[in-house]
């Protein structure tokens, strides 16, 4: 099975995403299909190789829509800057829709303005005698208003026209076919009854015009659909930081010679030379010299990390000082940020699973309120003729067939969800939360209970020297260590090489050592000067010691320094607690979130871990198999489970959980089994991530219920519900403002989670 990704050309409300993915879903071949009308792309899997892009835009483009595949054939070296090309292009393309959209708004909304005061001066004279009628004729301002109202229908309006022909052609109806039949049937029977006035007096029709509501709809439509598209074009600003953290050039050696080349053409192996202040272009690992980098766009530590030969670099980061050359393992598509750029693009283009009420909704609204129109223009010619007459039934059977088609716009049901989505994921990025889809941010929304792995998640994962004991007193903490490092220097055990760290750290000098030997699963011995020093496990006596048994009891590894022989000191060793994770636990505790730590260590240095981070239930000696059979039983008790981890025996645990997150400082299979990536590897942004995912979800809520409100209420008002017992009309001139503000209030809405405390 294959996918891939198109941007969709012509889809401007919810009702539109509903008929594409009708109809690519029927053809033979594809087998899902995904539509996401905020950004305005689709994702489709094929059972085979796929389809081709006209083949595809043959199912869809007599409806007026088009396909444009975004991750066509990757050029042999996949350059890192194609997103950045790509998202430049499709922001000028929207940036020119949007002017596009501003003109006509720029000769709409005056014309439109100026005949709604002319509305409103009307009905305060009829109605309030407050100000003298407008001084012009009816026949004048009929003739006036129907040269306007045809530019106004035909000319801005005629995107609405070609919603009807299109509804006519092939019975797909969008919200542009309500607008249009709404507006369309008002000049319709204004035209008519102006330039035929006798006909009109011999049929016995109303002498009521609607030109002014058709001219005013349009403009206040046209605003709306432009400040939607320009609140639109907010929500994608996350990609544009990432893509913008990317060096746009690169100096190789080509031959001997150095040369400045765009970073698109760095090839894997390339010699990169980084001079101080230069943005480090592509992924490598330094093959020459010494710098401080900052990388706090993947740490998000302020302070700059220092490198030397062999270290690691990352496409993105910014050279503070000195110079060197690294060699390129890691270009294009294959970098840490293109990853973290997919990433976010992929995840913001994924619907929630709460998304699916609103595209059932939308995928019959259309046609339902096509029936409710025609409805309410038969009741009121009915039943509204034998109350009030024909002449008065026939204007509000118009006023509420053409208000219902105008106010019922899906556009806000459809927006509701993507566009919060959209800001979440963005917001997420900005803070080092990569999100992979929008499931795992809903269902973490949900979460009542996060499982943490030990070892590299609440601690630092790298045994560290913790305690030095002299034995009798003749010897200082500083001379042990000091004998203990320059025996330990020679070998290659983890744990000698953090005794050797622990040295450097407080900068003692090592000794010289000679006849050094390696004694398995014992220790180490060598002679420093004269004397012998061997360093090694606690004998049986040794164990029962205070110090040793207090150590080990909290899960330390002890091993006993001797000199010529005779015990002169204890060191321990440990997985040390990381400075955060206290402040991480309190923060869930806080939000009723239950933790619960999870390890395959032994129970002594689980709990004595535990404590340390204010844990209170841990389980210990747990096989990966048993990591995720514990979150099967949590789940069987009807608990919704995140669990976080780094390693690759917590993948099958990640996967298994309601939501997986996963520390970037640990394994890619972590990271590819979760839902989550916690790029620094800082558990606080835990707490931050659930609080991120209830505060978007709870946008969503709001949006879908505005988006359901005006609706509710709106059409039983159009439709002229309340005329019978208050005498109340919705005019359909503020039925368009209505329509116009739902969706422009939804995604505002959402782009509050921008300013968002995490």
């Amino acid at each position: 099975m294959t996918s891939k990704t198109y941007s969709v050309k012509g889809m401007h409300c919810a009702s539109c995403a509903a008929i594409i993915t009708k109809k690519l879903s029927a053809a033979e071949g594809i087998a899902n299909v995904d539509v996401n009308l905020a950004t305005e792309k689709a994702k489709l899997e094929f059972d085979g190789n796929g389809m081709t892009e006209q083949a595809l835009n043959g199912l869809i483009g007599k409806y007026g829509y088009g396909l444009v595949e975004e991750n066509g054939p990757e050029p042999e070296a996949p350059s890192e800057t194609t997103a950045a090309n790509r998202v430049s292009q499709q922001k000028e393309e929207k940036l020119e829709e949007l002017r596009q959209q501003k003109n006509r708004v720029l000769v709409a909304l005056p014309v439109a303005l100026l005949f709604f005061l002319a509305m409103m001066w009307d009905m305060a004279a009829k109605t309030t005698g407050a100000l003298p009628p407008i001084p012009i004729d009816m026949a004048t301002l009929d003739s006036i208003a129907l040269i306007v109202s045809t530019y106004m229908v035909f000319r801005m309006g005629a995107p609405f026209i070609h919603g009807i022909v299109m509804f006519v052609r092939s019975g797909a109806a969008s919200m542009d076919t309500l607008i249009g039949i709404g507006t369309l049937v008002a000049w319709s029977y204004s035209t008519f009854v102006t330039l035929f006035p006798r006909l009109r007096d011999w049929l016995g029709l109303p002498h009521d015009t609607w030109f002014d509501a058709a001219i005013v709809v349009i403009g206040f439509v046209l605003l709306g659909k432009y400040l939607e598209a320009r609140s639109k074009l907010k929500t994608g600003e996350a990609i544009e930081k990432l893509i913008g953290l990317q060096a746009k050039s690169a100096i190789v050696i080509r031959q001997g010679k150095e040369v400045e080349i765009p970073v698109d053409q760095v090839r894997k192996g390339d010699v990169v030379v980084i001079r101080p202040g230069a943005k480090i272009p592509v992924d490598g690992t330094i093959a020459e010299g010494f710098s401080s980098i900052d990388e706090s766009m993947v740490t998000g530590e302020p302070v700059p990390a220092d490198k030397k030969t062999g270290n690691s670099v990352i496409g993105g980061t910014i050279n503070k000082q000195g110079s060197f050359t690294f060699r390129a393992s890691n270009v294009g598509r294959d970098t840490v940020l293109a990853r973290i750029i997919r990433m976010v693009e992929d995840a913001q283009g994924s619907k929630a699973p709460i998304q699916d009420i609103a595209d059932k909704v939308a995928a019959v609204f259309v046609p339902t309120v096509l029936v409710l129109a025609a409805l309410t223009f038969v009741a009121w010619i009915t039943i509204g003729t034998a109350m009030l007459g024909f002449s008065t039934a026939l204007s509000f059977g118009i006023m509420g067939m053409v208000g219902i088609l105008v106010i019922a716009c899906p556009c806000a049901l459809g927006l509701a969800t993507p566009t919060a989505i959209i800001v979440g994921i963005g917001k997420g990025a900005e803070y080092g939360i990569l999100i992979r889809n929008a499931q795992s941010l809903q269902s973490l929304s949900t979460v009542d209970t996060v499982v943490f792995d030990k070892t590299g998640t609440i601690t630092n994962g790298t045994p560290e020297l913790t305690d030095i004991r002299p034995a009798d007193g003749s010897m200082t903490e500083e001379t042990l260590l000091q004998l203990a490092a320059s025996v330990e220097n020679r070998s290659e055990h983890p744990l000698a090489r953090s005794i050797v760290k622990a040295a450097g750290q407080r900068a003692i000098p090592l000794q010289e050592v000679t006849a050094f030997v390696a004694l398995e699963g014992i220790g180490v011995t060598g002679t420093i000067g004269a004397s012998v020093v061997r360093i090694r496990k606690p004998g049986g006596d040794e164990a029962a010691l205070p110090d040793v048994k207090a150590m080990q009891a909290q899960g330390k590894t002890v091993v006993m320094l001797e000199v010529d022989g005779f015990v002169k000191g204890v060191l321990a060793l440990s997985d040390t607690i990381r400075k955060e994770s206290r402040e991480a636990v309190d923060a869930l505790k806080s939000m009723g979130i239950k933790v619960i730590m999870l390890t395959g260590d032994n129970r002594a240095a689980a709990g004595y871990m535990a404590s340390q981070a204010g844990i209170d239930e841990v389980v210990a000696e747990v096989l990966p198999s048993g990591k995720a059979d514990l979150i099967r039983d949590l789940q069987a008790k009807g608990h919704k489970v995140a669990m976080a981890g780094d390693g690759i025996n917590d993948a099958p645990a990640l996967a298994i959980a309601e939501v997986g997150i996963a520390m970037a400082t640990g394994t890619e299979i972590a990271m590819e089994s979760a839902g989550i990536t916690i790029l620094n590897g800082d558990i606080r942004k835990v707490a931050q991530s659930i609080t991120l995912s209830r505060k978007t979800m709870s946008v969503i809520r709001q949006n879908l219920f505005w988006a359901f409100i005006y609706n509710v209420i709106g059409i039983p008002l159009a439709a002229g519900a309340l005329y019978p017992l208050l005498g109340i009309f919705l005019n359909p001139v503020f039925s368009g403002i209505a329509m116009a503000g739902s969706s422009v209030s939804v995604v505002t809405n959402s782009l509050r989670l921008k300013t968002a405390k995490l």
